[in-house]
């Protein structure tokens, strides 16, 4: 009873190990430009261990696009309207130095590779926030009218483009900066005028503290 404990804890290390190498080995050199063989060596395991925790490297790369969501926690509890800006923020800001994130950002554009069609890290992001919009939409944060279903798709498509013109320009510096900058045009389109005035808005108000 007293090894089973030990056993599982050792295999969760083991299997947060094979995501941390595999983040920083996608986020550099993308899906194709990784092997499973690299990914071992990274973490100092044996090819064993890769398989034994993972079918393959789409298995890996699936893993890490797919639970980005858990990984962007907001430090500071908030709803509807707010919430959305929050995650959005607190994506922008983590997405600086986390290379779990970063490798997420990667992967998105190469999904084809390791993605059935049906499977889609926009589409799982978009029904996230519209959860959210839905909130605000109850609350009377947003305009009547507002169509929560494609204002949720634009955020994503939205951030998703910010995220793509940073890393090009300014490798992702100014990522927070450009998402605040999307929010002060979005914001009076879509909320009602006191929502707009009360939504924070700073930088990193996502960053943990």
């Amino acid at each position: 009873m007293v090894g089973r404990p030990v056993k599982q804890e050792r295999a969760e290390r083991t299997r947060a190990a094979l995501i941390q190498a595999a983040a920083k080995l996608f986020g550099e050199q993308g899906f194709s430009g990784t092997s499973v063989v690299k990914i071992a060596d990274e973490a100092g395991l044996t090819l064993g261990a890769v398989y034994f925790h993972f079918r393959n490297k789409s298995e890996l790369a699936r893993e890490i696009v797919f639970r980005q969501p858990e990984w962007v926690v907001t430090p500071r509890p908030s709803e509807g309207l707010q919430r959305v800006v929050d995650v959005s923020l607190t994506w922008a800001c983590q997405l600086l130095d986390n290379p779990i994130l970063q490798a997420g950002a990667r992967l998105v554009w190469e999904q084809e590779q390791f993605n059935s069609p049906d499977e889609n890290s926009h589409r799982q992001w978009a029904e996230i926030i519209m959860d959210d919009l839905l909130v605000a939409q109850r609350r009377r944060e947003l305009r009547a009218g507002t169509d929560v279903q494609a204002l949720s798709r634009l955020v994503v498509y939205a951030c998703t483009g910010a995220q793509m013109h940073s890393f090009i320009e300014t490798r992702r510096a100014d990522l927070p900066e450009r998402v605040v900058e999307f929010w002060q045009l979005l914001l009076p389109a879509v909320a009602t005028p006191a929502t707009a005035r009360r939504i924070e808005l700073s930088e990193c108000r996502g960053r943990p503290e």
